[in-house]
């Protein structure tokens, strides 16, 4: 009995396979009660296999409810849209509808038919597991018959909704002397959750000592920004001066957080940026491919410190919304240091609406 149970998968390995699932194409079989649901990601999905879920039943495809009001339709339950697809469509209708890239060029999707009662628990779950997988948020789904068999992976709603309400604790895996152009004197350590999923950087310049406010900066990667030098943003000069200004003091942690896109993703960051050629700003981009203005997890950077010995810091940020989250996780910050850099004549816009709509303090 102890060598079964060593070898059976914990509920956070079942979701984490899950999403594995989505990003392949792969689909899935959700408990709900009496009812069986198949799911898959309408982004990933292949016309065979959607073919095959047709043959099924009636599909629904399920979005969030900030795509269903850029459709000009409703949430079912004021949180997911269910949209009932008509049987005589095939794959490059239901990612046309979910999917805003063409919007504007093919503005009259709808009407549409709304799926209607019971639950939706299943389909907010199902969302759910499509943005952690980093994934448009949308997904085909088709009730199952009680006879039908199906040899993909299958959980309930319950576990899938008891994991979704903790996130995997991180651990410290490797650390190594990295030397720096801001200090010599600097370590990095990798952190990765207990689920297998996204590592998580600490850039450590210095010796800070444990005993008083350590200088830190929660920075998102950004891959654009950081690496290829995008004028779209300010994150590359963000992270360069925080870098410096913890090379002048000597001391600082710097949290390279893989978050990119706020929390979407570097697929879905690229989607915002052609909306955002197509007129909409950063936050109204997000809505349109269904997501919230900012999907990121700044909690991670309080357990970061916590596990590296810090309880406090001078957090440079102009976001008072990561001040907030820090004192609220255990992390007193003592002082807001600002980080006004980097401004472009290509990312002015971008930055205003950082201000007008996020609360950013530029």
């Amino acid at each position: 009995m102890a060598v079964q149970m060593a070898l059976t998968l914990t509920n956070d390995e079942k979701i984490a396979r899950l999403r594995a699932d989505l990003r392949m194409g792969v689909g899935f079989v959700l408990r709900d009660g009496g009812a069986r649901w198949l799911a898959a990601s309408a982004e990933t999905l292949q016309a065979e296999r959607f073919a095959g879920m047709q043959a099924l039943g009636d599909l629904e495809l399920v979005i969030t409810d900030r795509r269903a009001r850029t459709l000009k339709t409703w949430a079912t339950d004021g949180t997911v849209g269910r949209i009932a697809v008509p049987a005589d469509v095939g794959l490059k209708w239901v990612q046309s509808v979910a999917d805003p890239a063409d919007d504007l060029s093919n503005p009259l999707k709808g009407p549409f038919a709304m799926a209607t009662g019971g639950d939706s628990s299943a389909q907010r779950v199902v969302l759910e597991l499509c943005k952690q997988a980093r994934l448009l948020p949308a997904a085909v789904m088709v009730r199952l018959g009680d006879d039908a068999a199906c040899e993909l992976a299958e959980i309930s709603v319950g576990d899938i909704e008891a994991g979704l309400k903790t996130r995997s604790p991180l651990h410290l895996v490797s650390s190594a002397r990295v030397p720096l152009a801001v200090s010599k004197d600097s370590q990095v350590h990798v952190f990765r959750p207990e689920d297998g999923g996204t590592e998580h950087y600490a850039i450590e310049v210095g010796k800070p000592s444990r005993s008083e406010p350590v200088l830190s900066r929660l920075h998102s990667a950004c891959f654009t920004g950081d690496l290829i030098g995008s004028l779209k943003c300010d994150c590359g000069p963000q992270l360069n001066a925080a870098l410096r200004q913890m090379g002048a003091e000597g001391a600082g942690i710097l949290l390279y957080l893989n978050q990119e896109g706020r929390g979407i993703g570097l697929a879905n960051k690229m989607r915002a940026y052609s909306l955002q050629d197509q007129g909409f700003d950063t936050v109204d981009a997000n809505h349109r491919l269904g997501f919230e203005d900012d999907e990121r997890d700044f909690t991670l950077g309080s357990e970061i410190l916590r596990s590296l010995g810090f309880s406090s810091a001078r957090l440079m940020t102009n976001n008072p919304a990561k001040v907030d989250m820090m004192n609220a996780t255990g992390i007193k910050v003592s002082e807001r240091v600002p980080l006004k850099v980097g401004l472009t004549p290509e990312n002015e816009k971008y930055l205003a609406t950082k201000a007008k709509k996020s609360g950013h303090i530029l």
